[in-house]
């Protein structure tokens, strides 16, 4: 039997708490991270779009990082993020993941200047080049503004140590005609795995590999009971476990599940800081009915 891919079912995305001067919070990190492991996540993503690595400089990336792998200490596969402007940076980057001891990475073509498809290839191979970890490809265009063709895909996939990709939500919603044509075109074992938590319920009942959850960096219970359901392919209950989070996949879309998280990392009592500047916390008004939702998930002990 083929070993199991890193990037495979449910891998959730914590925060990275900070001070209004992008300082990490060691202590208020550890304690996220091991909530996730004793929940029984399948991996942990630290310094994703959700753990504001954009906002983060080298320094306290390293911190960040430290942190995870001290706590996590192997008990679930640590997955890094390191998207940066700069392939040389990106590059770095890689070293110091493999080097704090991180299993795997998750790169983004960050981007000011609008990159080509040949752009990105070079990018990616060249970080890629750089490691002896697997690497997976983060398509995420709501961010970095660049949209992966499938032929660009299929094209990186053959680069040696690149292994997945984390999807954005399909614009047709056909979850298994993308991934059917995405497994017929690329190497063969590359992992397909969404983000966008409020289509993981469509995408793994389509056979994907992998959720890259948001939400699952705080409520992990009520993402695993998802996941597992859509694993098994247990339609009902995968409905069911989709229908109790739909309040928030609500609150996600309208304010952006970046600004949502924090909110419930308060609801929570845990200590997560504030959202960095200039990115400001949920007013009032949209917070209003957030810890009935919270409640409801069961979530106070998960």
């Amino acid at each position: 039997m083929a070993p199991r891919s890193i990037f495979s079912g449910l891998s959730a995305f914590p925060l990275t708490p900070a001070n209004a001067d992008g300082v990490v919070d060691s202590a208020a990190f550890a304690t996220m991270l091991d909530r996730l492991v004793a929940a029984g996540v399948d991996s942990i993503t630290v310094l994703g779009s959700t753990g504001t690595y954009a906002y983060l400089d080298r320094m306290e990336r390293s911190r960040a990082l430290a942190v995870a792998v001290e706590t996590i200490a192997g008990r679930v596969p640590l997955i890094a993020g390191i998207g940066a402007l700069r392939t040389s940076w990106a590059t770095d980057l890689a070293k110091d993941a493999e080097s704090a001891g991180a299993d795997a990475l998750l790169l983004a073509p960050v981007s000011y200047t609008p990159l080509t498809d040949e752009e990105v290839f070079s990018h990616f191979e060249t970080v890629a080049g750089s490691t002896g970890l697997p690497l997976c490809i983060y398509n995420n265009p709501g961010t970095t503004h660049f949209s992966f063709t499938e032929a660009l895909i299929a094209r990186l996939s053959r680069v040696p140590r690149i292994a997945a990709v984390k999807m954005p939500p399909s614009q047709g919603a056909d979850y298994p005609g993308e991934i059917g044509r995405l497994r017929t075109g690329s190497e063969a074992g590359l992992a397909i795995g969404y983000s966008g938590d409020w289509v993981a319920a469509p995408a793994l009942l389509a056979g994907a590999d992998a959720w890259f959850s948001v939400v699952a960096g705080l409520l992990p219970a009520a993402a695993l009971r998802l996941t597992r359901a859509a694993r098994a392919g247990q339609e009902r209950e995968t409905a069911a476990a989709d229908a109790a989070l739909a309040p928030l996949w609500a609150l996600f879309r309208k304010h952006s599940s970046l600004r949502v998280m924090y909110a419930i990392a308060d609801c929570l009592g845990l200590r997560a800081g504030a959202p960095p500047l200039p990115v400001k916390p949920l007013d009032d008004a949209a917070r209003a009915g957030l810890e009935d939702i919270v409640e409801r998930l069961g979530a106070r002990g998960a």
